[in-house]
């Protein structure tokens, strides 16, 4: 096949995605180059990138400069990491299209509900999906114990969990736009899904976090959950979500999934799902080449898989 060069932003230290959209690239037959963007010079992912871009603050680049770094470097395909950039992606996700740029990344008003918690869980709501209540009013709530964080972006971002009513209202000053939702007892579990350009999902893997740090699973195993996989299927094709996704949820001692929010990109831990068989990079090569995607199958792994992350030396 023709080669081209695929951009993957805000790269920082996600050096298990570089390489999990390499060796897709690779799978396919691309002989082209994997671009690492970011606007830190000094950043780890970009010793393990072919090139790297500093690139401008993704509140400062123009669309014009993108699409002609795009043309001047053979980008027909770019893989945004952040949540701070999506807005800007999905926003120009139709413009990208034509001139021949695919975008991993779900339409601009899947986009806002998705990084707006609210938003998230009024439309769940409406949807008649089990959401965690949600709401910027802690007086709404009936519950021992609260969690607070912000109201947009990574829910990880300056959480406070497991708080007293009081110690809430405090954790929240300390935030720009706090919302509130009940403390819920139970196991975090991670749902990656890969939902195809016609709003099917294609694949799904359940993951239960075990140890989670900053917000991010340290270890984290596959699970088989038929009622799991089965509903969460359905809501990323409610939400008409695209490409891969995660959804956060916790499951509760009597088996009731309270659903917490959902990342519309790739997330920290999910290269498990890859491993798994979920090869959503791969699957969006697919797409983005316009071969027929029905012709790939996800075969899931038959045996569980565990996932540790760890820090790794590397020297030059």
């Amino acid at each position: 096949m023709e080669g081209y060069n695929i951009l993957i932003t805000s790269i920082s230290k996600k050096v298990p995605l570089i390489k999990a959209v390499r060796k897709a690239s690779q799978k396919l037959g691309n002989k082209g180059k994997i671009i690492g963007a970011d606007i830190n010079p000094n950043c780890i992912g970009k010793f393990f990138v072919d090139s790297f871009w500093e690139m401008p603050s993704i509140h400062e680049i123009s669309i014009n400069e993108l699409t002609n770094y795009c043309a001047n470097n053979n980008i027909k395909a770019i893989v945004p990491t952040r949540d701070g950039d999506l807005p800007f992606f999905a926003n120009y996700k139709e413009e990208l299209l034509n001139q021949k740029i695919n975008v991993h990344i779900s339409d601009k008003e899947t986009i806002e509900v998705c990084l707006d918690k609210l938003s998230f869980y009024s439309k769940l709501l409406q949807l008649n999906y089990p959401a965690i209540p949600t709401v910027k009013n802690i007086n709404l709530l009936n519950s021992y114990y609260f969690v607070v964080k912000e109201q947009f972006g990574a829910g990880s971002k300056n959480i406070g969990i497991k708080l007293t009513k009081e110690e809430a209202v405090k954790k929240s000053l300390e935030m720009e736009k706090p919302i509130f939702q009940p403390y819920i007892e139970g196991e975090e579990y991670s749902i990656d899904v890969y939902v195809t350009e016609r709003k099917q999902t294609k694949g799904l893997i359940v993951r239960r976090r075990v140890l989670v740090e900053n917000g991010e699973s340290q270890i984290t195993s596959t699970e088989k959950n038929n009622n799991v996989e089965q509903l969460f299927s359905k809501i990323a094709e409610d939400l008409g979500l695209y490409g891969h996704v995660v959804f956060q949820a916790i499951i509760d001692q009597y088996g009731r999934v309270h659903i917490i929010e959902c990342n519309s990109r790739f997330g920290g831990a999910s290269t498990l799902s890859i491993a798994a068989g979920l090869d959503s990079f791969y699957w969006f090569f697919i797409e983005s080449s316009g071969l027929n995607i029905d012709h790939y199958k996800f075969e899931r792994c038959s045996n569980e898989k565990t996932q540790i992350r760890y820090a790794e030396d590397m020297l030059l």
